[in-house]
This record gives structure tokens, sequence and C-alpha cells, in this order.
């Protein structure tokens, strides 16, 4: 059978399209490659959430184009958000691309392998995977994710996500506890649910706090160490979803929470409502309810019609706040979006300065933090060697969700008696030494691993993971980008 390759930018939930689409070829013989040179088709799986990564997924694509015009691939299929948004003129100003797969389409990937599909009109993405859907994970074998929702109904004037990927659709309650029990059985020790808002869990299929009846069985998981989710919008944090974190105890102790901005000008020209002192009010009530909490939000600087004055009130947030992780974004200027027609556009210098201030008040916040965690042993996730340095490993504390926050780096995994700790071990670890961001500690202790359970005489379940393509590097090789 032909080898396919592929390319995955942009977030997690693109990444669990890619594993999808991964699966699906896989189960009909393909044979999934991470070389670009070696592969027969290659598929990239683009972002266009902002300028940056548009640019990125263009330059993607003219890059695998390349090996369709002097290599061994025959095929180039684009998929993903690009896609909803200039089908036809991929089509047209890229004469290597053989067919594009939007986000609604994710499930026909095998017709544009197979050359029976080009381009469909364009629809509103309606396509949602299930726990029988086959996928193949690209992440480490301890830790996935899981796709609870698709799509979004909120009208923040900078964000297109309704446009690329629907209107907000819940799975089925069943289908995602189903799929937490395949991945625990299968190895996972940690599962991320993602969705745009997760906190609408389950409106759509009429449920009552959706997510915190779903969080409350996957806490019920056997072999699960932690359940985190991502992301939490915030007038849909209810009394009842924090509750349901802090009674169970595999339950990550954090929330993400963008909040974008702190003032109420700000925030009502992203049509996200709210202000600076509800927010306060509301991470008042999460410390008093969750005292462990982790907390982690992101801000955009230089959005139309932002001030110095704006900028100042977000900085006196952020200072009272006091924030476990924070991400700051400069706007960028997208033709879709409705900020794109708002004045008083921001110069770009001051956007870039305004966002260096924000995130120096952040490092002396995070530096404080980080410097009480010195002395203390806490329970972490084994991430196996420091891509950043091979000599030392990584692992994650239950407040480190993957790849977006600070970083634990490990000194020693091996113990007095001589027992070495492995990728995707749970362990203890003293805290040695702090950073701004980052923790260095030592391997203290290795927790009883779960029974390998036999293996199955059936076929694998289709989120068997397939090692060669976690962690792709950049260049010649595939890659998968977040």
């Amino acid at each position: 059978m032909p080898k396919v390759g592929f390319v995955s930018l942009g977030c997690p939930k693109n990444l669990v399209d890619s594993e999808v689409m991964m699966g699906v070829l896989a189960r009909d013989g393909y044979e999934l490659t991470a070389r670009a040179d070696e592969a027969d088709v290659l598929v990239v799986n683009t972002c266009s959430f902002i300028e940056p990564a548009q640019k990125e997924s263009v330059d993607a694509i003219l890059e695998m184009a390349e090996h369709k015009k002097f290599g061994a691939a025959k095929k180039l299929i684009v998929a993903g958000c690009l896609v909803e948004r200039y089908r036809d003129q991929i089509l047209s100003q890229i004469p290597e691309v053989d067919a594009v797969v939007g986000t609604g389409e994710v499930e026909r990937i095998l017709e544009a392998v197979h050359g029976d599909l080009r381009v469909l009109p364009a629809e509103p993405p309606a396509f949602l995977y299930h726990d029988l859907t086959p996928r193949i994970l690209s992440t480490p074998k301890h830790a996935a994710y899981i796709k609870i929702a698709e799509g979004c109904d909120h009208p923040c004037t900078f964000c297109i996500i309704p446009q690329l990927r629907g209107k907000f659709r819940s799975r089925r309650f069943e289908s995602v506890v189903r799929e937490a029990e395949n991945l625990a059985a299968n190895g996972s020790r940690e599962i991320t649910l993602i969705g745009q808002d997760t906190t609408s869990y389950g409106e759509d299929l009429g449920l009552r706090d959706g997510l915190a009846q779903l969080l409350a069985a996957l806490s019920n998981v056997e072999n699960l160490l932690w359940v985190r989710f991502l992301y939490a919008y915030p007038n849909r944090v209810t009394q009842k979803l924090l509750d349901t974190l802090a009674a169970h105890p595999r339950l990550a102790k954090y929330m993400d929470m963008p909040l974008q901005h702190a003032s109420r000008n700000v925030l009502a020209r992203m049509k996200r409502g709210s202000h600076g002192d509800a927010f306060l009010s509301l991470l008042e009530r999460i410390r008093t309810t969750i005292p462990a909490v982790t907390l982690r939000t992101s801000f955009i600087v230089g959005f139309p019609g932002e001030t110095e004055k704006d900028f100042d009130e977000l900085c006196d947030f952020v200072q009272a706040g006091k924030f476990d992780w924070m991400g700051v974004f400069e706007y960028s200027d997208v033709d879709h979006a409705g900020s794109f027609a708002l004045d008083v556009k921001v110069d770009p210098e001051i956007i870039t300065d305004r966002r260096n201030r924000l995130m120096a008040v952040q490092k002396k916040i995070s530096r404080e933090k980080l410097r009480s965690w010195k002395g203390r042993t806490e329970v972490a996730l084994l991430e196996g060697p420091s891509q950043d340095n091979p000599m030392v490993w990584e692992a994650r504390l239950q407040g480190m969700a993957p790849e977006i926050d600070g970083r634990l780096y490990l000194t020693d995994i091996e113990l007095s008696d001589g027992s070495l700790a492995d990728t995707g071990d749970v362990v203890r670890v003293e805290i040695i030494k702090t950073d701004a961001y980052d923790l260095i500690g030592k391997v203290v202790e290795i927790l009883p691993r779960p029974a390998k359970r036999p293996l199955p005489a059936s076929p694998p379940p289709p989120q068997q993971v397939h090692e060669t393509l976690h962690r792709i590097t950049t260049g010649a090789p595939l890659r998968v980008l977040r």
C-alpha cells in the first residue's frame, strides 16, 4: 500500500483531526511514514486562526508541494481550517494540490487519497468523531486528548472559529466515557478534554452542568492519574463545576480560562462582556472552592481601540489576579473577523511593547509563585528525555498542562536502590531549584505501575498508538506542530 505522511499544524483540536484521518487511512491498509521523502501521499492539516498561523500553513503546503514536483510524492492533500476560508483559491493557485478536505469532511480523507474527491461545495461543518472512529495517537502513549465538542456559538469579534468549525455541538456522553476507558486500558495516564468551549458541553444535548457530569464520570476510570479540560469560558463556570473539580482526586486542580482582557471598554468591543472586577470575584470563588487550584489565562493586547488607560487597567488586573500561568497574544487582524472593521487600530510596535511589558509583570509573579515550591515533594508524570537536552528528563506536575505551561526538569531519575524511572511513570519528585517559569527536581520515588493487561486476540482498538509519529521533528521529516 502507498505510504502517507502528515503535517499537522495548530492546536490540539486540529491534532485530533489529524489523528482521526491517520486512523481512517491506516484502517484501509495505508502505511504511515514520518518522512516526507518516503511518502506517496502528503496531507497538510492547516491552521488559519490568525495571520501568522495562516502564513505557516501556506509555507507548509508549498514545502510539501516541492516533494510532489521533485520527490516521490504522487498526491498532495490540504485539510483543515485554511480550507474553510480559501477552498477554491488553494486549488486554483497551488496546482500541486489534488484535493481539499474541510474541518467538516475529516472522515472523507480516504476519498481524497483515492482520488474520488477534489472539492466539495462549502457547507457548515457538522462532523463529530466518536469512540468507534479510527484514530492513531501522535502524542506520547501516557497522555492523550479527547475532543468532547466542536465549533462555537460565542460572537467574539476577534475570532473566526464559528466560521471555521461551525456551530457548537457536543459529542454523546457515553461515547466520550468509552473513549476514555479505551485510552486508559491502552496505557494513557492523563486525558485532556478539549473543545473551543468545553464549559458549554452538553447544553445542546439538554444536559445541565454537562461538563461537571462528564468529569464526575471520568473520575471513576481506572488507571487514570489526571483528567483535565481546556478551555473554560468565564460565564460558564458554575459552582457545580467547581465543586466537582474539588471533590474528585483524579480531576486535575487546573483551570485554563482565557479572559482576553480586563478593561470594560475593550471587552465590550470584543463582545465578551464582563470586566476586571467581575473576573476578580470569579477568581476568588474558584480559589475558595479549590484552594490548591492552578489558574491559567490568556490576554490579547493591541485590540482596536485599546488605549494606554485600558492597558494600564489590564496590568493592574494581572497584578491583582496573580495567575500561575499566563499567555499574551498580539492582536492580529483577520479579514473575516468582526474586529477587522473596527477603527482606531493600534500601531504594531506599540502592540509588541505592550506584550513585553505585560509579560514582564507576569514574570515577576511567576518567579515568586514558583519559589514557594522549593523543597516540596510532589507527584509528577514523567514525560521522557528533554528535547532541549537529551541528558535531562522532563516531567509535569498536576498544574502543568501538556506543552503550554512551564516545565519540570529532572537531574536524576535513578533511585538509591538502582531503580530507574521511565517515560509514563508516575513519580514523586523533590523540587530542588526554581526559575521564572520552570522547576528543577529529582525523582525520589516511583509509584506502582498499573498491571499490564493481556493483549486481545482481536485487532487492536482504534486508539492503538503509532509510536513513530510521536513528536515528529522539523526539517526533512514531517512534523506535528502545536
